[in-house]
């Protein structure tokens, strides 16, 4: 049975790897939500990689993709998918541009949650405001 944490952890990974590659920044986020966030309390951060490998063999197994989000789904309380679907925005958003697996991914979530469209909405406009830069 997954944790909350590890669902937490590999929706995020999955949410990064998506586009096919993940990157630096957004490796640098997952690490960020993970470090500051009390959703996270208690994480072990030293089993992060042991985390992400178990997400890696899931998706690599069959119907990989389908198998991590509902596993996920499944270990995560009701009141925590809010929060499921805002860490994957978050790591998303970083760049501040989605490619159309991010955003087929971030559909196929939305499809699995108990969320409002309102509330998803207000998610992904969140995360896309607290990116912004000032023009150079």
């Amino acid at each position: 049975m997954t944790s909350a944490h590890d669902a937490l952890i590999h929706l995020m990974i999955v949410a990064a790897s998506s586009d096919s590659a993940m990157t630096e920044k957004e490796l640098t986020r997952i690490t960020a939500l993970i470090d500051r966030l009390p959703v996270f309390e208690g994480f072990d951060k030293e089993r992060l990689e042991d985390v992400a490998n178990a997400c890696a063999d899931i998706l690599n197994g069959p119907n990989g993709l389908d198998r991590v989000i509902e596993e996920a789904v499944a270990a995560l309380p009701v009141k925590l998918q809010d929060t499921a679907y805002a860490l994957a925005v978050e790591v998303t958003a970083v760049d501040l541009h989605l490619e159309q697996e991010e955003l087929r991914f971030l559909e196929m979530l939305r499809d699995h949650l108990s969320l409002d469209r309102l509330t998803t909405a207000a998610i992904e406009v969140a995360a896309r405001a607290r990116h912004r830069r000032l023009p150079a």
